[in-house]
């Protein structure tokens, strides 16, 4: 019983550092900013701080910016999520194939992953540029266009430009994963599944997808969290301009332009609203029963 007794508290003892920690570097901010957003908290008027309840909250609400901010926001979800998952597993079934240039294969498909987010904006600023653009050059010499697109200066086009090239940078952590996935299946249910006539397309459909879900999961989670959280490309390909603005820009723009932190950590709040239901419904398919 005393040994037993020495080593919860040991255990104590070892986990109070870890626990102090995270209450500093996580807890404490997290309630402090929840704290800021419910004054009202101009740096402009640092003596007219005051709380003011839910208002932060109502007047984001009711801004048009806002609105236009959170469009912009679901559809570079949407589209980033899309292509990194359906990209992310093809490249994933070709990397799970076991050839002599595997690890050559694995080892490019990573470059994209580490490159620096604003260095990967400033290279695809180029590449899509109207004037001297490859893009451009590329689709005029295959005859699919006849003049230049103005693929930064449309806030749609803008948009599309920016979900491919955070999708391109999102996709090898999502085939990586997958990979791992496709790796723990074991062969024995193909096997058996070959046995009972099953051709190449009912046992992708009935062991491979089922069984590999859960990591196409947290790839998509990853993705969609990085895709909230966008902001070294846009800012490298249209700077802080209305067209391509997302959250976490007019949340920046809030926070450091108008010094406004009652608001801006309103926003922030918003933002991490938007991530945590995401994460739910993630986590609760998660939980599915996988048939097979």
């Amino acid at each position: 019983m005393l040994k037993r007794n020495k080593e919860k508290l040991l255990a104590y003892v070892t986990l109070t550092p870890v626990i102090l920690i995270m209450c500093t570097l996580v807890l404490y901010p997290i309630v402090m900013t929840f704290s800021y957003s419910l004054h009202k908290m101009k740096l402009t008027a640092p003596n007219d701080i005051k709380l003011i309840g839910l208002e932060n909250y109502i007047s984001i609400l009711k801004s048009d910016t806002f609105w236009y901010s959170l469009q912009n926001t679901l559809f570079l979800l949407v589209i980033v999520m899309a292509v990194t998952t359906v990209c992310g597993f093809a490249v994933a079934l070709i990397l799970n194939v076991d050839t002599k240039i595997s690890g050559i294969l694995t080892a490019i498909a990573i470059l994209p992953w580490a490159m620096p987010p604003i260095v990967n904006g400033i290279i695809w600023k180029f590449v899509f540029h109207s004037g001297y653009g490859f893009m451009n050059k590329l689709l005029i010499s295959l005859k699919m266009i006849d003049k230049p697109i103005e693929w930064l200066t449309d806030r749609w086009l803008l948009l599309l430009v920016v979900a491919l090239v955070v999708a391109w940078r999102s996709v090898p952590f999502c085939a990586i994963v997958t990979v791992s996935g496709l790796r723990a299946i074991p062969e024995e249910l193909y096997e058996a599944a070959k046995i009972d006539g099953a051709d190449r397309k009912s046992r992708f459909f009935h062991i491979t997808l089922p069984l590999v879900k859960p990591f196409l999961i947290i790839g998509m989670t990853s993705a969609s969290i990085t895709a909230i959280n966008i902001f070294d490309e846009i800012v490298a390909i249209s700077g802080y301009k209305d067209l391509g603005k997302n959250l976490l820009i007019e949340n920046y723009l809030t926070t450091f332009s108008f010094l406004d932190f009652g608001k801006g950590s309103a926003l922030t709040y918003i933002i991490m609203l938007l991530s945590a239901i995401l994460g739910f419904f993630y986590l609760r398919s998660l939980n599915k029963e996988v048939e097979y």
